[in-house]
């Protein structure tokens, strides 16, 4: 296993740096991929498996979305210290295992109590990818195009997205619109078809756990656990040689001797790191309670009181998804050009009059397309700010010796919010009404606006160590 680890960065190298860096993101990014995938399917199975183990209230509907999310806690909050102490790739493999697992024991789970544990394990595996992935791949990234290679990881999710939605839509058998309850659930859909559709994330789960293996760990980790020697040789495939004694020598003076193998989430409450964790806090609540994540959990309801039959929305679903592909390749190509901060000033402008809109058209009983175009252009501005943005800022901003733990407080608010976020829409739709309860997110990105304008840093083209010297001086 040591000549393997010692042997990687020669056996992924190919003909440039470039190549190498690349390869190594595209893998690490597959945990992005199986974190959109897990995390989309319940919004296309869940008309079904509701109906199979007869789910009839509003808190059983929001438990059976949202209980995943609670392992996304989990996992963000144990893989910062576990990444610190045995490295980003061991994290990633093991997620990639508990990807494979929870998937298959989802899908067969023969009682709601046991859909909820294996749900729950999957959220784990989603926790530590969105801790990990983004962190590993800012470390292994040139500092100019760092912010296009962390959006590979958002894009990834995205297609992870689209793949379970138009799975589940392949997998679905055509239903009746007027389908009673105790119709769906005697059929396929309802007795065998949402199972497929949570199961079929073990291949690609397996792909990820293998070509893992061949990964290089994070030079910043090997250096801040004083493995010089190893850092060297990877930042050599990383870099080139001429540019690899200078970058080792750089990361070496922004982790000092006393910081290698230990890891202090109190050094967080030091006033100027304090300042730092707030702001990827916010960012990280920012993207959740933008509402974003309402309309790929949520999907059937927001399209139903739209006026879309079941077929329909299973359509639209796959929609949903494929427009956030296609957008975010508009982040990729433009975060390392125009920067980070004029990306989520759009986003959280767009997303907010969207949002304006939406609540308008179902106070005033609009249904089918309009609603269907102002949804897509929302996810539009999403995709190419709030959701790939969030993640490059996250992975950026915290310094070497803290990282780890930094962005694991960072996830962690993450899925915290997104826990509140996906629990309460069902109340927030009882007691506000669905336009009441998009213009409230629509609010939140306006102030959201006013945050980042005035507190978040630009980070383009800076190295991680240049933008820690800014930020903590």
């Amino acid at each position: 296993m040591m000549d393997l680890e010692r042997n990687q960065p020669r056996m992924l190298a190919g003909r440039s740096p470039m190549a190498y860096v690349w390869t190594i993101s595209l893998i690490a990014s597959m945990g992005g991929l199986l974190f959109g995938y897990d995390y989309v399917v319940i919004g296309g199975a869940k008309p079904f498996f509701e109906k199979y183990y007869q789910l009839n209230s509003e808190w059983l509907s929001g438990w059976a979305n949202s209980c995943a999310l609670l392992g996304c806690l989990a996992g963000a909050l144990v893989s910062g210290g576990l990444s610190d102490k045995f490295g980003r790739k061991k994290l990633l493999l093991v997620a990639a295992f508990l990807f494979a697992s929870s998937s298959a024991l989802t899908g067969w789970a023969p009682t709601f109590s046991w859909f909820v544990v294996w749900r729950m394990l999957g959220g784990v595996a989603i926790g530590m990818t969105s801790n990990v992935a983004p962190v590993y791949i800012a470390e292994v990234s040139p500092a100019p195009l760092r912010g296009r290679f962390v959006s590979i990881y958002q894009l990834s999710i995205f297609i992870g997205f689209v793949a379970g939605q138009i799975i589940n839509w392949l997998i679905a058998e055509k239903m009746p619109d007027n389908a009673t309850a105790e119709f769906v659930r005697l059929s396929w859909n309802g007795q065998y078809g949402w199972r497929w559709m949570f199961t079929a994330v073990s291949a690609p789960s397996l792909v990820f756990l293998f070509a893992g293996m061949i990964l290089p760990e994070s030079p910043r980790w090997l250096v801040k656990n004083g493995m010089r020697e190893r850092a060297l040789r990877t930042l050599r495939s990383l870099c080139g040689d001429a540019q690899a004694a200078d970058q080792l020598d750089d990361i070496q003076q922004t982790i000092g001797a006393e910081e290698v193998q230990r890891v202090r989430f109190s050094d967080l409450l030091e006033p100027k790191m304090r300042k730092i964790l707030l702001i990827g806090v916010f960012l990280a609540v920012l993207q959740q309670w933008s509402g974003m994540n309402v309309l790929f959990n949520y999907a059937e309801e927001v399209y139903r009181a739209a006026g879309y039959g079941l077929n329909d929305i299973l359509f639209n679903i796959v929609i949903t998804g494929t427009t956030c592909l296609v957008v975010n390749c508009v982040a990729i190509g433009t975060v390392d050009r125009f920067g980070r901060r004029i990306l989520m000033l759009i986003g959280c402008a767009g997303i907010g009059l969207c949002h304006a809109f939406l609540g308008a058209c179902y106070l005033l009983g609009i249904q089918g397309v309009p609603v269907l175009a102002i949804t897509l252009t929302a996810i539009g501005f999403y995709g190419m700010s709030l959701a790939p943005i969030a993640w490059v800022l996250i992975s950026e901003i915290f310094p070497n010796r803290i990282r780890g733990a930094a962005v694991s407080v960072a996830a962690s608010s993450l899925w915290i919010a997104c826990f509140i976020l996906t629990y309460t829409f069902p109340l927030l739709k009882a007691f506000l009404g669905i336009s009441g309860t998009f213009w409230l997110y629509g609010g939140i990105c306006f102030l959201g606006f006013v945050v980042v304008y005035r507190r978040v840093p630009e980070t383009k083209g800076k190295t991680l160590e240049q933008i820690e010297r800014e930020l903590v001086d």
